[in-house]
């Protein structure tokens, strides 16, 4: 299940995530100190300025250096104004920055109103009347002054206006927060065909509402599920009092169970604790009631079963607000019966990153293939169908071959399918019940693209229960119906998988298989009467199909 890494360098992350910027002893220790504090709770990075680092009218190394590997500056400005040569200073560097937009710059309006900054008018002006006697000599650092001070107040920052000041900090952390997370896709652009993917997960798990939310992701197995969930858990964690990521979850439960799963749960939350308990109710009593004061991360990658919901994150309200919770699974009913939030299905890759994808394991990071090996690169992409895992799979299979090999490999994939591919799609074929396998398979034989009215009408006497089998279908990823509702699809690897299962059933006999569709195979049968124990509704099936 996932996307490529490339040898593209990616955009290097700040050291910090806010410069604080502020002047004055009257909100040193109580409103600068206080957002400073939220801020680094949230997992927000963030450099405190220190006016004693200011040498005379110069700003301190250490305080530039801060400025230039700082995503963004948060400006305060307080009551009264203070008119120190270096806070003016600093300040015009943080518009230099920001001008550079590389550079974000938000200010906070503390018991100012930001039109007396525009118009500098009433106690601002008298500030500067005083600066003015001061600086007789010096009229234009005075009017540097006032225009970096009418630039700042037209930005689009944050004002107090009468509100209590713990909501207004945790107003100012909350859409920070959104926006340093609106800046994540831009670094993924070496995930081949995943910035788009993200931005719209992105969009669904909305970070910046002060919310519980729970966000599924869904489709059939090698799509690229837990490759996304990771990438935006590991993006997001900065900003969660606690995080929590549970790999592969169905094999785990299967050898440990799902107390061992709600152990990891709160032991990656909670490093430092030891939990003793034998049951998953005391599991559940426990996770309740210490998740609820705390902000939290949690992924449940290869979630198949809708116990594991139940016991690893129950309702709503055992979260505290603003933590999100992120689950992959191939079952989308799993999600819908759960009441999950929102839903995110990502699609296979388009042709052109599928060929990026491909070249970049094949010809071992370059994304161009050598002229000889275009066609047959070609060929082997559309063999995959634009899934992440068969082109990575495949992709490193005929890295540093010669083309001899890559020929040799093309045609022994008509005959049989790489067993790493293989084995994770066929997973979901063995969690059906029998009369599921029985209509996937007969799909994977005859009615792959063929109209869904036709399927219903041939399989009808087969006592398949099919409006029910191919919702299950359906919902586990492993069929699709078309935008207008009126054909079957299965993705051509599955369809493969499908008629492999078949086929093994007996290899050299095609007489003793459940299942004919190729036209050698039911003449062989017909002509050389090995048919007796072949089920005569699929000679049947075959001949409706193929009049």
């Amino acid at each position: 299940m996932s996307l490529l890494l490339s040898t593209s360098s990616s955009i290097s992350r700040k050291k910090y995530d806010v410069f604080l910027s502020f002047r004055g002893e009257d909100t040193r220790k109580s409103f600068t100190d206080h957002l400073y504090h939220a801020l680094n709770r949230s997992g927000i990075v963030t450099f405190r300025d220190d006016p004693k680092l200011e040498a005379g009218e110069e700003i301190a190394p250490e305080l530039f250096k801060a400025i230039q590997q700082s995503w963004c500056s948060v400006i305060i400005f307080p009551r009264p104004m203070p008119f120190l040569v270096g806070a003016w200073r600093s300040l015009r560097r943080l518009l230099n920055k920001k001008n550079d937009k590389a550079h974000k710059v938000f200010p906070i309006f503390y018991h100012v109103d930001p039109s007396d900054l525009r118009k500098q008018k009433g106690k601002v002006e008298e500030a500067f009347a005083k600066q003015e006697e001061r600086y007789k000599e010096d009229k234009d650092k005075i009017q540097k002054w006032r225009n970096a001070l009418t630039e700042v107040a037209n930005i689009s920052g944050w004002h107090l206006n009468n509100r209590h000041e713990s909501e207004f900090i945790k107003d100012i952390v909350k859409k920070i927060s959104a926006k340093l997370c609106q800046t994540y896709p831009v670094v993924h652009d070496e995930l081949v065909g995943i910035s788009l993917p993200l931005e719209e997960l992105y969009s669904k798990i909305n970070i910046g509402e002060d919310d519980v939310r729970i966000i599924g992701i869904y489709g059939m197995g090698g799509i690229g599920k837990t490759t996304l969930a990771k990438v935006a858990y590991a993006e997001m964690l900065p900003h969660f009092e606690g995080k929590c990521f549970l790999a592969d979850i169905r094999e785990v439960s299967n050898k440990h169970g799902l107390v061992y799963l709600q152990k990891q749960l709160l032991s990656q939350i909670f490093p430092d604790e030891c939990f003793n308990f034998f049951n998953v109710h005391k599991g559940n009593d426990i996770i309740s009631h210490r998740l609820s004061s705390k902000k939290v991360l949690v992924v449940l990658d290869y979630v198949d079963n809708i116990q594991h919901l139940k016991c690893l994150v129950g309702r709503h309200d055992w979260f505290n607000l603003g933590s999100r919770i992120i689950v992959t699974t191939r079952d989308e009913h799993l999600l819908r019966s759960y009441r999950i939030d929102d839903v995110y299905k990502p699609t296979t890759l388009n042709l052109n990153d599928a060929l990026r994808l491909f070249n970049l394991k094949a010809f071992d990071g370059d994304t161009m293939p050598k002229y000889d090996f275009i066609e047959l690169s070609e060929h082997v992409v559309r063999y995959a169908n634009g899934l992440p895992l068969a082109l990575e799979v495949l992709g490193s299979f005929l890295c540093n071959r010669d083309i001899v090999q890559w020929r040799s490999t093309i045609e022994r994939l008509k005959e049989d399918p790489n067993k790493e591919i293989l084995n994770t799609l066929r997973i979901s074929f063995d969690g059906l019940e029998e009369k599921e396998k029985n209509i996937f398979l007969d799909i994977a034989c005859f009615f792959n693209g063929e109209k869904k009215d036709l399927v219903m009408k041939v399989l009808d006497g087969c006592k398949f229960f099919l409006d029910i089998g191919i919702d299950v279908l359906i919902k586990k990823s492993l069929i699709k119906v078309s935008d207008d509702n009126q054909y079957l699809r299965m993705h051509a690897l599955l369809q493969e998988i499908g008629r492999k299962i078949v086929e093994k059933k007996c290899v050299d006999e095609p007489g003793k298989r459940c299942r004919l569709w190729k036209e050698r195979d039911v003449h062989h049968v017909l002509t050389k009467k090995h048919g007796k124990s072949l089920n005569k509704n699929y000679i049947q099936i075959f001949l409706f199909i193929n009049i």
